[in-house]
């Protein structure tokens, strides 16, 4: 039987990277896909090659772009016959604080496309495969309570694309829910800097005061609920909205910033 492979959208760097740890120690082989760290992403596919003996691959294209996602499509699919698991991480983010206003078309349309669009994009093109085998995984990232359309002040453009697909992954799961597809969104708490590629025993000898449960999130808290997603037995969980923020108020402590 052939290992199932995942394509990791922003996966050289970051949860991307975390995951791609998670899911090859699965046997799962990956397209680890990248915009500009290219000399990661490849330094990444042969770690996990020798670590774990999956076939890996680095894969260049900004998801923000129609032809660079059908580029990506045709590469990966050149090299495995189905993409059984998509995982849209990446997500363009402007950390300067803007109002809605402020933003040139160029830079919304940056972000509307980077983390709407380009879910619809990748899934449009690796579902068909999926559907010929009967099984398939979408996972989606999201944000603290996105599901109720929360506002996010100076950050308007972003919450409009995360929340549109949040709506869109629950489209996903109940149009492929007879298809052994599931699609479901993960929303990280306040995971920041060096922490996104840092694993759980890290955090446990650190103390964060502004937590519920006394510790910094990391990477690997995400990855591990991605994992489990991605699981043969996970095909009941689907349409969810999943948070993993260790009982943070993320949000309320953005209307205070």
């Amino acid at each position: 039987m052939r290992n199932k492979a995942a394509l990791i959208t922003g996966g050289a760097t970051g949860i991307g990277k975390r995951t791609a740890f998670m899911l090859a120690a699965k046997g799962i082989d990956l397209v680890i896909n990248y915009r500009s760290s290219q000399k990661e992403a490849v330094s990444l596919c042969g770690e996990l090659s020798g670590k774990y003996g999956t076939r890996n691959i680095a894969l260049q294209g900004d998801i923000s772009i129609t032809d660079d996602c059908v580029m990506m499509a045709e590469a990966a699919l050149n090299e495995f016959p189905v993409i059984d698991i998509l995982i849209h991480n990446a997500g363009p983010y402007v950390h300067e604080r803007k109002e809605m206003l402020d933003y040139t078309f160029e830079q919304w349309n940056y972000l509307i496309n980077g983390n709407l669009n380009a879910v619809f994009y990748l899934s449009k093109l690796f579902i068909p495969k999926m559907r010929e085998t009967g099984w398939g995984r979408i996972i989606t990232i999201g944000f603290d309570r996105v599901e109720y359309s929360s506002g996010w002040v100076y950050r308007s453009a972003f919450a409009a694309a995360k929340t549109g697909a949040a709506s869109l992954t629950k489209s996903i799961a109940l149009e492929e829910s007879g298809n052994g597809i599931t699609a479901n969104m993960v929303c990280p708490g306040d995971i920041t800097g060096e922490w996104k590629e840092k694993n759980i025993e890290e955090a446990a000898g650190a103390y964060e005061s502004a937590s519920p449960v006394g510790r910094p999130g990391t990477g690997e808290d995400i990855a591990r609920v991605i994992s489990f997603l991605t699981d043969e037995k996970s095909d009941f969980i689907t349409g969810s909205i999943i948070p993993v923020t260790g009982g943070k108020d993320v949000l309320g402590k953005i209307y205070q910033e």
